[in-house]
């Protein structure tokens, strides 16, 4: 069973966090015992040499039948069992055991017949000795990782800071500033060597510089053509008004009017893009814009399905320019019948083609380009999401499952009205 951590706990803070704690573990260990070792090792043969030499002293004195000294005698009480056994076997040999309730030393030697000579010696200073080491290791490393913990955080939240503003100028990119710029410190200091952080900031730096003019090209070449051709359309158009009716009056004025759409479409895209469009915002009620719209288009087999009303604070001329331009879309490019559905603030528009380009569904219209041997030039959904931008609304692109066809989905943010059920005194 996995366990789903919090989003915290996979951040490079917490991450450089656990990994200096684990290192300093590791180290303080490490060295904790090659020094208790050693430090351990030379207490006991100091405590062995003192046994061994008093236990020469007492061999001495008994073979010479001398008093024995205190702390030494044949078979004494708490000798340990294997220490005698083996000095009975003809061998010396030293114990640290516990005796009286102190630590204490033993060596023992052989002694006539089947006994042993055993020495004792107070092992209680070297214990104690022993032990003090050991928390002055175990505190020392607390303190030596806490210092390092505290360095450490410092130096990578340092880094994890200057990691997250080149993240919050790569959102605002993506989000249209183009303007952003993260602006590293170490980045600006040209004496100093860049790090890694510093090269990836300047890195999305140039790439924004140098897709911003790129884009202000675009833009106005767009806004020049655009404003270069409608001067001579006006003047094509009055020509062409003058022709004698007929069937080739009648193609030249259709593709003259087409042409002029376009470059209005152009111009208005050129506005979009500059992001200096003002809204005019009035409370409007979503079912009366739908119907308005569906007949300003005048277009057969739109069905406008009103499930529940709702008042939004919109600027009706950009709101209707949206739903316009997705019924329009939705029967030159798909198939009747079209069903423009308002689910309070929630307004779809659905027609039975084929379905949405792959390409349009993940990535959003783009401008100029149409799949499937489709006419146009793919401006009006273009328009449609920048004026949505512009409304504050959100415009989703989908295909519907089952008989299939492709689904428009503008969600606005909206008022409690009367026929809000949200609303006081909406009828229950």
């Amino acid at each position: 069973m996995r366990v789903a951590l919090p989003a915290w706990a996979g951040t490079l803070a917490v991450k450089a966090a656990v990994f200096i704690t684990v290192m300093c573990c590791a180290l303080a260990a490490l060295l904790g015992v090659l020094v208790h070792v050693s430090v351990t090792g030379q207490t006991v043969d100091q405590a062995r040499g003192l046994a061994l030499s008093r236990l020469a002293e007492a061999t001495k004195a008994y073979e010479a039948g001398d008093t024995l000294e205190p702390g030494a005698g044949v078979d004494p009480p708490g000798l340990p069992t294997s220490l005698r056994a083996l000095a009975v076997g003809g061998e010396r040999g030293t114990m640290v055991t516990r005796w009286r309730g102190r630590p204490t030393m033993w060596a023992a030697g052989p002694a006539d017949g089947n006994r042993a000579l055993g020495v004792e010696v107070d092992y209680a200073q070297h214990a104690r000795t022993i032990a003090g080491l050991d928390r002055a290791i175990l505190w020392s490393s607390l303190l030596a990782i806490g210092a390092t913990l505290l360095v450490g955080a410092f130096a990578v939240t340092r880094v994890t800071r200057r990691l997250h503003a080149t993240a919050r100028v790569a959102r605002r990119i993506s989000a249209g500033d183009l303007d952003a710029r993260v602006d590293d410190p170490q980045a600006r200091a040209g004496a100093r060597p860049q790090d890694e952080v510093a090269a990836v900031a300047v890195a999305l730096d140039s790439m924004a510089a140098s897709l911003q003019g790129k884009l202000l090209s675009e833009q106005r070449f767009t806004a020049d053509v655009a404003h270069e051709l409608r001067t001579p359309l006006t003047g094509l158009h009055a020509a062409a008004e003058l022709l004698e009716p007929g069937r080739p009056t009648e193609l030249v004025r259709d593709r003259v009017a087409a042409l002029r759409v376009l470059t209005e479409d152009l111009l208005e895209i050129s506005r979009l893009d500059t992001g200096r469009e003002r809204l005019e915002l009035d409370t409007e009620a979503l079912g009366a814009v739908a119907e308005r719209v569906v007949r300003a288009t005048g277009l057969a087999g739109t069905e406008v399905v009103v499930v529940r009303d709702a008042l939004v604070e919109t600027d009706r001329r950009r709101l209707e320019r949206v739903l316009g331009n997705l019924v329009v879309n939705a029967h030159k490019h798909g198939r009747a019948p079209v069903t423009l559905t308002v689910d309070g603030p929630v307004v779809t528009v659905r027609d039975h083609g084929a379905g949405y380009p792959e390409y349009l569904v993940a990535h959003g219209p783009q401008r100029f380009r149409t799949e499937g041997g489709a006419t146009g030039h793919g401006l009006g959904l273009t328009i449609a999401v920048g004026q949505a931008e512009v409304l504050g609304a959100r415009l989703e692109f989908t295909n519907a499952p089952g008989d299939g066809g492709a689904t428009a989905t503008l969600t606005l943010p909206h008022l409690p009205g009367p026929t809000d059920p949200a609303a006081p005194g909406a009828p229950a």
